[in-house]
């Protein structure tokens, strides 16, 4: 299936994990790829192993957020492939997360950093993205938000908070845009078992991640990017403004 055939696609957050998982499937469908990130090596690992494949993608690396750094992304973009179709921002820094407690423990520098990558990164994205996008009569974008943002966990408020704004920004860009040919959408994963969790997690914790699920096994990144695939593609062109979950049923609303 080639869904995307010749679109120009960055993904903002592809070296590893979720966005690496989309960039392979965009790449699968015909989807010119440019693989953003921090990690400028892992990028480039993502980019080399689509073309190994048949695939066409380029590297770049990026800090989402740094207004300059994101704008030579974009950039890089519409220069390689002249312009842009659709974008999918996935950027998270990981590391603090894992240092994100609750709003009277929090180490303030936490808060800012998660702020800084998760909301006004993809701000930042969607900023210099949409131009491009207008200029070729419309195009998709995709962020990944999380089920964090309705499950009102008792940690990690940081985290949850960004990815509630992901869901706000999505429908701003949806009502702002949309008239003019701009679809902005969310996924909204629950857990996937990427090779880090998988292998590091303790096995009681995943029995009972599965148990809140309506699902007879655990998220895989193939499941999102399937999601990512479709909501870029044409057979998602009336599909706007919405945070889909792709959990397996944990959240149901």
């Amino acid at each position: 299936m080639h869904r995307l055939k010749d679109r120009v696609i960055l993904v903002a957050g592809a070296a590893t994990g979720l966005g690496a998982a989309s960039a392979r499937r965009l790449a699968q469908e015909g989807a010119r790829v440019v693989v953003g990130d921090l990690d400028a090596d892992g990028a480039e690992e993502t980019a080399t192993g689509i073309r190994a494949e048949g695939g066409e993608a380029v590297a770049v690396g990026f800090d989402i957020s740094d207004d300059t750094s994101v704008r030579h992304l974009v950039l890089a973009a519409t220069r390689t492939y002249g312009g842009l179709d659709a974008v999918h921002v996935n950027a998270g820094d990981m590391g603090a997360v894992r240092k994100d407690t609750d709003v009277v423990d929090i180490d303030l520098a936490i808060w800012d950093r998660t702020i800084a990558v998760n909301l006004r990164g993809h701000m930042l994205v969607s900023r210099h993205a949409l131009p491009e996008l207008l200029a070729r009569g419309g195009g998709a974008i995709v962020y990944t938000s999380s089920i964090a943002s309705f499950t009102g966990d008792a940690k990690r408020p940081a985290y949850a908070a960004t990815k509630a704004g992901i869901n706000a920004l999505t429908r701003h860009v949806a009502s702002r845009w949309g008239k003019e040919g701009i679809r902005a959408n969310a996924v909204a994963p629950g857990l996937i078992l990427t090779p880090e969790i998988e292998h590091g997690a303790p096995p009681e914790m995943l029995r009972s991640m599965l148990n809140r699920t309506r699902s007879t096994r655990h998220g895989r990144a193939e499941d999102v990017a399937g999601m990512v695939a479709y909501l870029l593609s044409d057979e998602g062109s009336w599909v706007n403004g919405q945070v889909l979950n792709v959990d397996g049923g944990t959240v149901l609303r």
